[in-house]
């Protein structure tokens, strides 16, 4: 109410500022004050009176906003579907043929990502009907590339899964232990080097991250599913998403 009253006070001013009127011409009176300055003393008076209605303006303006940026978000995801979720160099676990799909963007040296692992694959083997696309999203150091270069080589030579799940499970990532993973899971290490480094996977990693952070995905883990973005590793969220996309078939 309190701020109906101000904007009506407000639009009184801009009228009485930009209706017609004719006047005749004569002198100025200089000392009757305008229209429009008793109107702006009013409006004065009153904030400072009711200094609350700045705050529930600020309140409406932030809403406005975010209306806005979730309008815009929705957008974006929409043009970039297909890339997000169905990239034929992304790994897909759970249900390849699943109508929910949810995407995790990651990094290898992330500790969330790390911890977040046995959660993760609990959501996959309680919800059957979902496809869980991994994104390598190296964002926090050299070696994070390194190592998504190396899951992304492991890939190509079907052991994806076993590396990715020993790169988040080990303490000191560096160019040794990757090594050391690609050989305990049976990957040909030279092979793994020149795939790792040819520029399909340098366009993959840079294609990725431009989509990521279009979508407002800036950290890592964040989840993508359907038109929601949860960002952090919050279980309860990404499951009300999923249950949500179930309801909408």
């Amino acid at each position: 109410m309190r701020l109906s009253i101000l904007l009506a006070a407000t639009a009184a001013l801009a009228l009485s500022a930009a209706g017609c009127s004719q006047a005749a011409p004569g002198p100025k009176a200089a000392s009757a004050p305008s229209a429009g300055a008793a109107a702006g003393d009013q409006i004065r008076a009153y904030i400072l009176a009711h200094p609350e209605v700045i705050e529930e303006a600020i309140g409406k303006l932030q809403e406005k906003r975010q209306a806005a940026a979730d309008t815009q978000l929705q957008q974006t995801l929409a043009a970039n579907r297909a890339k997000i979720e169905r990239d034929p160099r992304d790994y897909v676990a759970g249900n390849p043929q699943g109508k929910i799909t949810v995407v995790e963007y990651f990094d290898y040296r992330c500790p969330y990502c790390k911890a977040a692992l046995p959660g993760i694959n609990k959501l996959i083997a309680d919800n059957k009907d979902v496809r869980f696309v991994f994104k390598e999203f190296p964002i926090l150091s050299p070696i994070s590339e390194t190592a998504a270069r190396a899951a992304i080589a492991a890939k190509a030579q079907g052991k994806y899964m076993q590396v990715h799940e020993d790169l988040l499970a080990e303490k000191t990532l560096d160019a040794a232990s990757i090594d050391r993973i690609l050989r305990d899971n049976g990957v040909d290490v030279a092979k793994a080097h020149a795939y790792g480094a040819a520029q399909p996977v340098s366009d993959q990693l840079l294609e990725t991250n431009t989509i990521a952070r279009a979508t407002g995905v800036n950290g890592t883990p964040a989840f993508v599913i359907g038109d929601k973005v949860v960002a952090g590793w919050v279980p309860e969220d990404i499951q009300a998403g999923i249950d949500a996309a179930r309801k909408k078939g």
